[in-house]
C-alpha cells in the first residue's frame, strides 16, 4: 500500500473504487502547492466512512479527480460530548476550537455569557479551523460548530438526560467534583474572561442536570481551561479509560 503526505477532509461518500472529485481549492493546494501529480497518494476521510487512501486519476490547476484504493483506518467518532465556551479574542477563540476537535467534541457551542468581550463570531472560519484540526490529528470526525447563541436560550432548552460539567472558577483548590463513572451524553461548560456572573452562577448551581467542577488549584485562563476540563473528563469519563 502506498504511503500518503497528505491527509484531506473530502465531503463526498467513500468506498472501494468510490472517485472523488476536488474543488478548486483543493486542487491548488495538492497539484500546486503540495506538487502531487496522477498516481500520487492521498489519504482522504469525510467524518462517516473512515480513513482511505486514494490515487490521483486526474489533476489540472482548478480541479481533479481522487480513486479510493483501500480503507486505511476505520471511522472512530467521539464520545457524546459537547463542549459550550464563551468566545475570547480571536486567536484564542481559534486554539479552543482546534484543540477541542483534536480531543473530541463531538459538538462545539459558542455562548454569550454576560462577561462575554466577543459578540459575534465566524462559524464558517471556525467550522475550517475543525477541519484542519481534524485533518492534522488524524482523526475520522469533524465535530459542528453551532451558531452564538446565549448562555442562557441554551439551558432554558437543554436535552433531557444530559449532564453539564460547569467549570466554577469559584472552587479553585477544591477536588474536582467529578464522578469516577456516569454514562450518557454530557457537556462541558467553560466560562469568559472574568468568568460567570453571580446571576449565572446562581442559575447554574441551581440546574439539577449541571455539577460544578474545579480545575485545579489556580485560576486559568479560558483556553487553559478548555484543554485541563477536556482531558479530566476524557480521562474520567471518556474515551481515555
Amino acid at each position: 500500500m502506498k504511503r500518503a503526505k497528505v491527509r484531506l477532509f473530502v465531503d463526498h461518500p467513500l468506498g472501494a473504487g468510490q472517485t472523488v472529485p476536488l474543488d478548486r481549492d483543493q486542487a491548488n493546494y495538492l497539484f500546486n502547492v503540495m506538487r502531487m501529480g496522477v498516481g500520487d497518494a492521498v489519504a482522504v476521510f469525510n467524518g462517516r466512512d473512515g480513513e482511505w487512501l486514494t490515487e490521483v486519476a486526474a489533476a489540472s490547476k482548478r480541479s481533479g479527480v481522487l480513486t479510493c484504493t483501500a480503507q486505511s483506518a476505520s471511522q472512530m467518532d467521539p464520545p457524546d460530548l459537547w463542549l459550550i465556551f464563551a468566545p475570547i479574542k480571536k486567536a484564542r477563540t481559534d486554539f479552543i476550537v482546534e484543540k477541542a476537535t483534536e480531543m473530541g467534541a463531538r459538538r462545539i457551542l459558542p455562548v454569550q455569557t454576560d462577561f462575554t468581550n466577543s459578540e459575534r463570531v465566524r462559524v464558517d472560519r471556525l467550522q475550517a479551523h475543525c477541519v484542519e484540526a481534524a485533518e492534522q490529528c488524524g482523526g475520522t470526525f469533524v465535530p459542528e460548530v453551532a451558531d452564538l447563541r446565549p448562555l442562557d436560550k441554551v439551558l432554558a432548552s437543554w436535552p433531557e438526560g444530559r449532564k453539564l460539567m460547569f467549570c466554577d472558577e469559584a472552587l479553585v483548590g477544591g477536588s474536582a467534583g467529578l464522578p469516577e463513572n456516569a454514562t450518557g451524553p454530557w457537556a462541558i461548560l467553560i466560562g469568559p474572561e472574568g468568568g460567570f456572573s453571580d446571576a449565572e452562577r446562581t442559575r447554574l448551581r441551581a440546574l439539577d442536570f449541571a455539577r460544578p467542577v474545579a480545575l485545579g488549584p489556580r485560576i486559568l485562563r479560558a483556553d487553559t481551561a478548555a484543554v485541563a476540563a477536556m482531558t479530566l473528563w476524557q480521562d474520567r469519563l471518556g474515551d481515555w479509560r
